[in-house]
């Protein structure tokens, strides 16, 4: 299975953040953007510029999504009641491939996403193979037999660098992970300060 680290990487120089807390990221030696005109850009962002960073940032930890899809997403947190951001970021902790990240299966969003695309994922006892799938509280997640000894689910349960959040309930000797509960902004392990008020500025304004 390929591993998409340029992306991911880029992703992080653009932020100007190490938006995933992974240890090798570029970030750690290189605080700046990518390109030969990155250490130069260092200018003051206008309110546009902090909503639009905002809102790049959060779209992009959860494997740099399209805008069309991101915006969806927005759509629905905006007509459910409550707060539209914690709305939002509750909907995209509730996709498959957030959930297999979260619980640690594979070590990357962009990981997971493949991971499910490849059909190596249950739900409820049913292979779904669509990384955008909406889990629901209380709904089962689970490895299929034949994918469980594959190198990159057994390294990614060894790594130290992330916890599993307390609202999965996970068992790695079996491979599964219960979706116990749609979490708030605060439950939510982001590496860096995550910021949705900021997106729901950004999209009432444009």
């Amino acid at each position: 299975m390929t591993k998409r680290t340029s992306a991911k990487y880029k992703i992080d120089r653009r932020m100007g953040e190490n938006i995933w807390g992974r240890a090798k990221s570029p970030l750690n030696k290189r605080d700046y953007g990518p390109g030969q005109h990155g250490q130069r850009r260092k200018n003051k962002l206008s309110d546009f510029g902090t909503q639009l960073r905002a809102k790049q940032k959060l779209k992009g930890y959860y494997g740099d999504l399209t805008e069309k899809q991101f915006r969806r997403i927005y759509a629905e947190a905006e007509r459910v009641k409550g707060d539209t951001g914690e709305n939002l970021v509750g909907l995209l902790e509730r996709r498959l491939d957030a959930v297999i990240y979260r619980a640690k299966f594979v070590p990357t969003v962009f990981a997971a996403r493949q991971f499910v695309n490849h059909g190596h994922v249950t739900v409820n006892g049913s292979r779904v193979n669509i990384a955008s799938y909406r889990v629901k509280e209380g709904d089962v997640i689970a490895i299929r037999d034949k994918s469980k000894q594959l190198a990159i689910v057994l390294e990614s349960v060894q790594l130290a660098e992330r916890d599993v959040p307390d609202y999965l309930e996970v068992d790695h000797n079996k491979m599964t992970a219960t979706f116990v509960r749609t979490p708030a902004l605060s439950d939510i392990p982001y590496a860096v300060q995550m910021e949705p008020n900021l997106v729901v500025e950004f999209y009432a304004k444009n």
